[in-house]
């Protein structure tokens, strides 16, 4: 009798300075910890990246997308299936959107 293997759990990572995101498999609250959860799984797929705009204080999710584009950039994209932009600040959201677009990432507005 053979053993059927299960499936891999999905990497879902979340970036968000407030919300719990209790379905995201590792969380980063400010957008240092963002970055360095992205190079931790640089080589790896990830499921889904959930992103606010602010991120408290002075801090923002523009480093992150500002890592994400040069990736691209380069021509080493991150292999992420949907970026979902959760923020309460739409125009933050919007150009978080029209940038990560624009280097072939696929990106949804969502709440949480």
């Amino acid at each position: 009798m053979r053993e059927e293997s299960a499936a891999p759990t999905p990497v879902i990572l979340g970036i968000d300075d407030l919300r719990a995101l209790p379905w995201t498999t590792r969380i980063a609250r400010n957008s240092g910890e963002g970055i360095e959860l992205l190079q931790e799984h640089r080589d790896s797929f990830i499921d889904e990246l959930w992103l606010d705009h602010d991120l408290g204080g002075d801090d923002s999710i523009l480093p992150v997308v500002t890592l994400m584009e040069e990736a691209a950039f380069n021509g080493r994209p991150f292999q992420i299936g949907t970026v979902f932009v959760h923020s309460a600040n739409p125009i933050g959201a919007e150009t978080v959107v029209r940038s990560l677009t624009r280097w072939d990432y696929q990106v949804r507005r969502a709440t949480a």
